[in-house]
């Protein structure tokens, strides 16, 4: 999937997920959601984007996405 694509996607769920009062729940949802309903290698392109540069993604869906790197 284009990379373009999968910022989009990830910063529209930041969006929903943004809306819960507590920080941590935030971004432990978007990581959850992430982690649950996208196929593995969507995963590893936007861990890559995030970890390389991640300007384009909200700074919460950035923390979410690298929390991915580490086993739950």
């Amino acid at each position: 999937m284009e990379l373009h694509k999968l910022i989009t996607m990830a910063n529209e769920i930041g969006g929903f997920f943004a809306q819960l009062p507590d920080r941590e729940e935030a971004t432990s949802s978007i990581a959850t959601h992430i982690r649950n309903f996208w196929e593995p290698r969507m995963r590893r392109e936007i861990i890559a984007y995030a970890r390389e540069d991640g300007s384009a993604l909200h700074e919460l869906v950035r923390a979410a996405i690298l929390r991915l790197e580490t086993p739950r």
